[in-house]
């Protein structure tokens, strides 16, 4: 399994740190930052340490919504939403390739919620991130 590259504490996750991590990814990284801040004012991303995964991690929020994770690995970053039971519909019915369904609809269950997860190596990788994000924001 793949572990996080961002695990000091110490460390913030500057753009300097982040391009040594993500080499040719950092520009899908600069694209997906530039969507979070551009998309709408009550949208915004954060940095923070969690002590338990001993990682820090990206938070995109809504208002008080949380509509994504992103993590950092070598060369790409993977991003995260996580959906209640009742999005299952907006999901299914969405344009989102057939991958994310299925990964969505057999995934590991956490209490009512499932996640969907995108690996973002280039450009082209944010579109599925995009896409799950407008729909956790339909299913608030």
């Amino acid at each position: 399994m793949e572990e996080p590259v961002l695990r000091d504490a110490d460390e913030y996750p500057s753009d300097d740190v982040l391009r040594r991590r993500l080499g040719r990814a950092m520009a899908s990284w600069q694209a997906f930052v530039a969507y979070i801040e551009e998309h709408d004012p009550a949208l915004f991303g954060e940095w923070r340490y969690y002590r338990d995964g001993k990682s820090w991690l990206y938070k995109a929020t809504y208002r008080k919504l949380t509509l994504c994770w992103a993590t950092v690995f070598r060369g790409k970053f993977k991003t995260t939403c996580y959906f209640p039971d009742r999005a299952e519909p907006a999901i299914t019915g969405s344009e989102l390739p057939k991958t994310y369904i299925d990964q969505y609809l057999s995934g590991h269950r956490y209490g009512k919620t499932r996640a969907i997860s995108v690996d973002v190596c280039k450009l082209a990788d944010l579109k599925a991130t995009k896409q799950i994000m407008e729909i956790r924001l339909l299913v608030n």
